[in-house]
């Protein structure tokens, strides 16, 4: 994304707001329709992290990582800068592409060489997906139980994952406006309800147990800070998604800090939370519901407003996902529109959400296994891009579209084998170094492997060999705008 038009105009989806559903799929948004602000990425990223999961997190830190308060307050602020600092500076590709991430990743790996990073992190949303739909359908259970003294079963299970899964669907669906209106008011709401709980518990919690609790070891601090960021890291190729309406004069620096501080202002606050509901909930190493235990430890009349606006946020995650990986599905040569390549993903989190709720023992565990895979699978991706993007300053939108051999992402065969190269050995170096509750890589026991750093090693590792590999043969130029002085030179403010 460059030099912005003299007369700025408002996108159709723009003009109409939230009422209108966005037809643009993968092709660039056009400098005349580029017409966001950095500040808007501030709710964007809150709306990303509205989730009661981070309370349980927060807890699981406590009671598997057995850290005390000070540690969680140092794995609260370091997830959160590292995680969403990389997704911020993957985001600066989208406002120099105009394009969603995984089309601007088109020039990275080629034409044909795109669809293989392309469906393995299609196939990781399924289960972030999927995840977030069960953790919605667990609140209306808890709310109805609260309310009316509902007890769950297996068809009120299914229903109310039906309508969290629809209703995420409607939203996705609508696209760009609608989630940027709901993210908005989301923000202030649930702000505003967290400030009560965190009132009720100064007023309510043993302090005395909670900063009496010994420390915990560095290694298991580390690794807290992993499992926190993995949910970061999953946004890292979406950050394009949400800046390709961005003009190309953008502050980067502020791009970079609006991401970071939208989600800082959530992660902290509520894995702290978690931290010290944690002193009232020893069974949640057990647990099924990750949710039901705020009911518990919350008054009704907090925790079923706390429960229903939590319910809206993770709904906002979800349709965000799905809103990004219907770009990710036309990417893979899907002809269909983005709002019908949505479905797909909705259909799959039904059924694995169904499979979760009710065939699963251990919610908890199959949750940190599945962030511990999500961020490796991502790594590899992301070190490969990193280093192309401080390779190149624009993209070719035509190239990008073209899927033929006359595009000039095309490469060789379809394929740059240099970034093929170093994205394969980096996933599996990830992988050697990984340990979850049914696999174990054969590096896991080393440092790297008992800190939990297998997607930082797969980061590195990827960046590297991709740096020091020679580069692909250059495609030809875009006529219009060369590149910015991005973050060297930006003066950036959330005000732009």
């Amino acid at each position: 994304m460059q030099t912005p038009p003299a007369t700025p105009v408002r996108t159709p989806v723009e003009a109409s707001a939230e009422t209108s559903v966005e037809t643009r799929g993968l092709e660039p948004v056009p400098d005349g329709e580029r017409t966001g602000r950095v500040r808007e990425l501030v709710p964007t990223w809150v709306a990303a992290n509205i989730s009661v999961l981070l309370l349980t997190m927060g807890a699981g830190l406590v009671i598997f990582n057995k850290l005390n308060i000070w540690q969680v307050l140092v794995v609260a602020i370091a997830a959160p800068v590292a995680s969403y600092g990389l997704v911020g500076l993957i985001s600066i590709a989208g406002k120099r592409g105009g394009a969603p991430g995984m089309a601007l990743s088109r020039a990275v790996f080629g034409q044909r060489g795109n669809l293989f990073p392309g469906a393995l992190i299609w196939v990781a949303r399924w289960g972030w997906e999927t995840i977030n739909a069960v953790s919605g359908a667990f609140a209306m259970l808890t709310v109805l139980d609260l309310l009316f003294g509902v007890e769950k079963n297996t068809a009120l299970i299914v229903v109310t994952l039906v309508l969290f899964v629809g209703c995420t669907f409607l939203v996705s669906g609508l696209g760009i406006s609608a989630l940027r209106a709901c993210s908005t008011w989301s923000t202030y709401l649930f702000g505003a309800f967290s400030v009560l709980v965190l009132g009720y518990l100064v007023v309510e919690s043993d302090w005395s147990a909670v900063f009496d609790k010994p420390a915990g070891s560095t290694a298991m601090m580390i690794a807290g800070i992993g499992t926190i960021a993995a949910g970061g890291i999953s946004w890292v190729p979406s950050g394009p998604d949400f800046t390709r309406y961005l003009p190309r004069t953008a502050s980067a620096k502020g791009m970079v800090g609006a991401t970071i501080g939208g989600a800082a202002v959530v992660v902290i606050p509520m894995v702290l939370m978690g931290a010290v509901m944690a002193v009232g909930t020893p069974d949640l190493a057990t647990a099924q519901d990750p949710v039901s235990f705020i009911g518990n430890l919350l008054p009704a009349w907090i925790a079923v407003p706390y429960l229903l606006i939590a319910l809206v946020g993770m709904l906002l995650i979800n349709s965000m996902s799905m809103y990004s990986a219907g770009f990710t599905a036309q990417t893979l040569g899907i002809k269909v529109p983005r709002a019908a390549a949505v479905s797909v993903n909705a259909v799959i989190s039904l059924v694995f959400g169904f499979l979760l709720m009710v065939v699963a023992t251990s919610f908890f565990g199959s949750f940190i296994s599945f962030l511990t895979l999500l961020a490796v699978a991502f790594s590899a991706w992301i070190g490969v891009f990193g280093v192309d993007m401080l390779r190149r300053t624009s993209y070719d939108g035509a190239a990008l579209l073209d899927t033929t051999r006359t595009s000039a992402y095309w490469y060789r065969g379809g394929y740059a084998w240099q970034a093929m190269t170093a994205w394969g050995l980096a996933l599996v170096v990830g992988l050697l170094f990984t340990k979850v509750d049914w696999f174990g890589g054969p590096l896991a026991g080393t440092w790297i492997g008992r800190n939990g750093l297998g997607w930082a090693a797969g980061i590195v590792t990827s960046g590297l060999l991709y740096a020091v590999l020679p580069r692909a043969a250059a495609p030809a130029a875009p006529a219009a705008g060369a590149g910015e002085p991005e973050l060297a030179g930006a003066a950036g403010s959330l005000s732009n």
